[in-house]
């Protein structure tokens, strides 16, 4: 399924590329740092990054940005709040707050790869408030009511 983005650049990222999928089969497409200077992130230090694009996204539909699980891996570069969302009706430029949760510093370059974003479909919840909720076989059971391995 396609959606046309209408997207739009700042000046002072006229030289990077626009969102782009790396494979055929992938579900986000890279988003690129539109910096001037090499930023050097310390391990614990996090940073608003920006993409130098603002984006126009259809009714109906929110654009998720997410950490790049590469970067994640390797340097234990990630996103404070992942995912972040993008609402159809913002126009700001896109900002990405990265976080270095290794221990070396990292440094971003113009252009590097920083995150993808995901165009996703958004439903709207009419909320009806009830007395009691339906009975289901977890109840309250969260936070590893489920266990962690297969075996009991």
């Amino acid at each position: 399924m396609h959606i046309r983005v209408l997207i739009q650049r700042e000046p002072d990222a006229a030289d990077l590329p626009l969102p782009q999928y790396a494979t055929p089969g992938s579900a986000g497409a890279d988003l690129y740092a539109a910096i001037d200077e090499p930023v050097i992130l310390q391990p614990g230090e996090r940073r608003k990054i920006s993409t130098g694009i603002r984006i126009a996204l259809p009714p109906g539909y929110e654009a998720q940005v997410r950490p790049r699980s590469g970067l994640a891996d390797q340097y234990g570069l990630s996103m404070v709040n992942a995912p972040g969302t993008i609402d159809s009706d913002y126009r700001g430029v896109i900002q990405v707050i990265l976080i270095n949760l290794g221990q070396e510093p990292i440094t971003i370059r113009r252009g590097d790869r920083i995150a993808q974003m995901v165009i996703a479909p958004v439903a709207r919840a009419v909320w009806q408030e009830v007395e009691v909720l339906p009975e289901t076989e977890r109840a309250e059971g969260g936070f590893g009511s489920t266990g962690f391995s297969t075996e009991k």
